[in-house]
């Protein structure tokens, strides 16, 4: 068969339709396909990573990555949405040509729609970024991005687990994570590490490190701080700062952030006490009242029945001791109003316990609920409207009596607030507001509403009831609808100069109890 049909001597160059189908497998891609890169930044990896579960205490849920090609050097940003991709890139791509006075020239990611958005793509023509992107579902191909997520993730963890860090603070230990990996050595780079190759004249660390989430003291430099009070704050270890020569802490009591070299250090000490949450000194055991009705026909004490006809009994718990985080739980107490505090073994509240606690080692008890308060001096026996002079009760009269209409519908339902919307149609008709113009096609009209006031008299009494009708400002647009940018108001420079002016004239100005003037409209010109 060999001899017959030499065109067929592997099976490999039968071309069948059918074992296509059946058979089909990916390519396996060749390592030496991926040459390193020849200099700084030519080629940089990119790969957004998220959203993650837990939202990290300043509200992140990714982060994009950065990796130089030739020095596996790794920029992390972290982003509250993948929108904010383009933003970090072009900070990123502006820190390159500033720092290290070379752009950067391919750009190799996967096809996520934050690296195909049309400002994304614009900036890259601009600058001329050549932009690779992966085949559809082949990872493979941005693989140096997507194993150094890995890689990343993997230590997060380890830092996270090690001393028992709570996971909102993942963003801070994939930030210390990303600080400790480009000062490791790499088989990569021969045994250098990837800052070494960028900076080789510089120092690994600018300051010694420390173990990740380790309780740390951080001086208060508090202002009002007096001299009794401490001299540091119990914080947190959660990295570095990139832009200060000192450790990032973080100080649940005050719930910030806080950066400083004044610090010292207890790594073996872990800051949380458990998996979940961070641990403080005064925490407290949950607080639960239980009550026993009084139809409980007995209480069992060293197995004797004795009748009850107390009142109900009330289970308080107290205070824990910080010594006693790890002792057997606390019998609770259980008092009667009438009589001192009795131990009692309650079966049906709390396991037995064998070892007894005295009441020397408890705290004060907690308050469970504050009962039903009255007032023994109310206000209202000596404040009410028989205790109001005359023309109190008259100025509180009339506000009561007229309320500003809600609706045009309930304003037209008043005599009095129609009038005074007469009164500002006639003047707004008298002084040429408007003119009446066809609506162009395609354009709506800016709408407006009424706007209603009370105006009183300096005694309180109503002086008249205001009505305006306003165009809705919100809704116009700069250079259609309107050109100005700002409103003319009356001066009191002009307000005297009109005095003076009424003055040289011997013309008279009537005011309201001669006291102030009022205008009933005013139009500017």
């Amino acid at each position: 068969m060999k001899q017959l049909y030499p065109q067929f001597n592997k099976v490999s160059s039968i071309q069948c339709e059918s074992c296509e189908f059946a058979k089909h497998h990916r390519t396996s891609l060749s390592p030496r396909l991926n040459k390193r890169a020849n200099a700084p930044f030519d080629l940089v990896h990119t790969d957004v990573w998220g959203a993650c579960p837990v939202v990290s205490k300043p509200g992140f849920k990714y982060f994009v990555t950065f990796v130089d090609d030739y020095s596996r050097m790794t920029w992390v940003y972290f982003m509250k949405r993948r929108s904010e991709l383009f933003t970090h890139f072009s900070a990123f791509c502006a820190e390159i040509k500033t720092q290290f006075n070379v752009p950067v020239r391919v750009l190799r990611g996967d096809n996520a729609q934050e690296y195909l958005s049309a400002p994304f793509k614009s900036f890259m023509l601009q600058h001329g970024i050549i932009h690779q992107t992966s085949c559809v579902d082949t990872p493979p191909q941005n693989g140096v991005a997507k194993r150094k997520n890995r890689h990343l993730l993997e230590t997060t963890r380890a830092l996270l687990f090690q001393m028992n860090v709570p996971k909102q603070f993942w963003a801070d230990a994939v930030s210390t994570s990303c600080f400790l990996i480009n000062r490791m050595s790499s088989s990569v780079l021969d045994g250098k590490t990837p800052y070494q190759c960028l900076f080789p004249n510089k120092e690994l660390f600018p300051i010694p490190p420390k173990i990740f989430g380790c309780t740390c003291f951080v001086r208060d430099v508090n202002p009002h701080r007096t001299k009794l009070d401490p001299k540091s704050l119990k914080c947190i270890f959660l990295g570095y700062s990139r832009v200060q020569k000192g450790y990032r802490c973080f100080c649940p009591s005050t719930g910030r952030y806080l950066i400083s070299i004044d610090v010292s250090f207890h790594e073996n000490t872990p800051f949380s006490s458990s998996k979940t949450d961070i641990h403080e000194d005064n925490d407290e055991i949950l607080i639960y009242t239980v009550t026993i009705p009084e139809t409980t026909p007995s209480v069992t004490m060293s197995n004797v029945t004795v009748p009850d006809p107390r009142p109900p009994v009330h289970l308080v718990y107290t205070r824990r001791h910080k010594a006693q985080d790890h002792s057997p739980p606390v019998t609770p107490v259980i008092t009667y109003p009438d009589t001192g505090p009795t131990s009692i073994s309650c079966p049906e509240l709390v396991p037995a316990s064998s070892d007894l606690v005295s009441t020397s080692d408890l705290d004060l008890l907690i308050a469970l609920r504050k009962g039903t308060r009255s007032c023994t001096h109310p206000i209202s026996s000596f404040v009410s409207y028989s205790q109001l002079s005359p023309a109190s009760c008259s100025f509180v009269a009339s506000i009561d009596s007229i309320s500003v209409p809600k609706s045009v519908k309930e304003a037209l339902s008043h005599p009095e607030w129609r009038h005074a919307m007469v009164e500002e149609m006639n003047a707004l008709d008298l002084n040429g507001t408007w003119d009446l113009v066809y609506l162009p096609s395609g354009k709506k009209s800016i709408g407006c509403k009424w706007v209603f006031a009370v105006k009183v008299n300096p005694d309180g009494s109503v002086a008249r009831l205001k009505a305006r009708l306003v165009a809705k400002g919100y809704a116009q647009t700069y250079g259609v609808d309107y050109s100005d940018t700002f409103s003319p108001v009356a001066k009191l420079t002009s307000v005297r100069r009109k005095f003076i002016w009424s003055n040289l004239r011997d013309l008279l100005i009537r005011g309201s109890m001669g006291k102030f003037v009022d205008f009933a409209n005013l139009f500017m010109v």
